[in-house]
């Protein structure tokens, strides 16, 4: 279960206060809490690329936010997280956000929709194809869009407007949701997005019963597959923008749209888990529970996630967030949920997402092929709790690279803003290099690389080896 943009600190479990979030808690008091698990990037595209690839996005030109009529990022053929798993007997689904691109380019939305999920390894397929404030906002379930009507085709386009209808930049009285930033486009309910289309009106979403949508999906699948063995990816669109919850939870936190959408997210955990404990299967169903990237509040909506955000920390303790080279763009939350076999308890073992291709493989039995997951590592030990022992070499990306070397940080020299300008994020760019020891400064306040010259190079000098692999 992925999560969109929910940071370090965002849930009860990792010290938020305000928000409840009973049923992620419930997963971390049964199993194992991760305190130095990541993303491969802080932004989504690159970082679910690498957890579905077992590959550093950065090494993929491509591997950046996709807009919605981006052609498939991962190719056919490719050896990937659900096509190991398949090749052992398990069935696959992904429900929720996709944002890895779609077809051969210049697609048809009104036909067949492949390249996808189906073609790297997936059985079944719902999916959002980019994110919530991109067109097209529509639904595609395997190779088509859900509920087209085909005399009313449905057209998508990034470079200008497709008619004559309003947009949220010509009209925005027409908004329910003002834009603090971009998406001035298309309006879809109320809400302006990015990127332009027209037609497909019986298939457009519903913002406000999308959680419900996605979890009754997630939950049929495991209740068709009770008897055999599954992997689902559940990748919810909750907590990203624009964050427009069910009614039910507009009032379930003080701190606006934001605070209600991890209340609604949290929600949907527990969806899931009532479906795993209605056929028998919580105890001996192993559960990853984690987010796409670091937190953001601001990210292009006035939505009052600033205004009323109080005490609460997105990130809690680290420096930065979505976008940023510091931790808190890409460490997050992340539990492994399993009482058959692992004991519950917290680890501070150094894990990634792009560790679980091989990982799952060695549990499955599955063989990797030699040219594939070039960077996944296999941490089944840690990853179960069974050794404390993580990755020693992890390379994290944002505007710069950052090599992780055991509890030292390196995050190379970059041009570019020291805060973005949007969602004011400390985004920690800068010409020269920086060096933290997370040991004693997880809040990467005193940057060493003045006083420690050697290990500045030497950590140089291993990041471009990783690069150059």
């Amino acid at each position: 279960m992925l999560a969109d943009d929910l940071g370090y600190g965002d849930t009860a479990c990792y010290g938020a206060r305000g928000v409840r979030t009973p049923n992620i808690d419930r997963l971390a008091r049964r199993g194992l809490l991760f305190t130095d698990a990541h993303c491969t990037a802080a932004t989504c595209t690159p970082s679910r690329y690498s957890l579905l690839t077992g590959e550093y996005a950065f090494r993929v030109k491509d591997a950046k936010i996709l807009p919605g009529d981006a052609p498939a990022l991962i190719q056919p053929g490719r050896a990937t997280l659900p096509s190991t798993l398949k090749s052992r007997g398990y069935r696959t689904a992904v429900v929720g956000k996709w944002h890895l691109g779609l077809g051969n380019g210049n697609l048809d939305w009104n036909g067949e929709i492949k390249p996808g999920p189906l073609e790297i390894g997936f059985d079944e397929s719902f999916i959002i194809p980019a994110t919530g404030d991109r067109v097209p906002c529509v639904y595609v379930e395997n190779h088509r869009v859900a509920n087209l009507d085909p005399a009313d085709p449905l057209r998508v386009d990034y470079k200008g407007p497709l008619d004559d209808s309003p947009t949220a930049k010509t009209h925005p009285e027409l908004l329910k949701m003002q834009s603090s930033q971009g998406h001035n486009m298309t309006i879809v309910n109320g809400i302006g997005r990015i990127g332009y289309m027209s037609g497909g009106r019986k298939a457009i979403w519903d913002d406000e019963t999308m959680a419900d949508t996605l979890t009754d999906r997630a939950v049929s699948f495991v209740e068709r597959n009770a008897r055999r063995p599954f992997f689902l990816y559940f990748a919810t669109h909750d907590i990203h923008v624009p964050r427009w919850p069910n009614p039910r939870f507009r009032n379930a936190t003080d701190m606006g749209p934001r605070g209600n959408a991890i209340a609604e997210l949290d929600w949907c955990a527990g969806k899931l888990m009532e479906a795993l404990e209605r056929n028998g299967l919580l105890e001996n169903t192993l559960i990853v529970f984690s987010s796409d990237n670091g937190g953001v509040l601001d990210d292009g909506y006035k939505d009052d996630a600033v205004a009323k955000l109080g005490s609460h920390k997105p990130n809690g303790v680290l420096r930065g967030g979505k976008y940023s080279n510091f931790e808190g763009g890409t460490r997050i939350p992340m539990v492994v949920h399993w009482p058959a076999r692992v004991k519950p308890g917290v680890s501070s073992a150094l894990v990634s997402h792009v560790d679980f291709l091989r990982s799952f493989a060695r549990l499955t039995g599955a063989a990797v092929p030699a040219n594939a997951a070039s960077d996944s590592e296999d941490l089944l030990p840690a990853l179960l709790g069974e050794s404390k022992i993580g990755r020693r070499l992890f390379v994290e990306q944002a505007g710069a690279l950052s090599l992780r070397d055991a509890a030292w940080k390196y995050i190379s020299p970059g041009p570019g803003a020291k805060t973005d300008p949007g969602t004011n994020t400390e985004l920690g760019n800068d010409p020269a290099p920086q060096l933290y020891d997370l040991s004693s400064d997880l809040g990467e306040t005193k940057n060493l690389a003045a006083q420690q010259a050697d290990r500045v190079r030497a950590m140089a000098a291993q990041l471009e080896k990783i690069r150059n692999l």
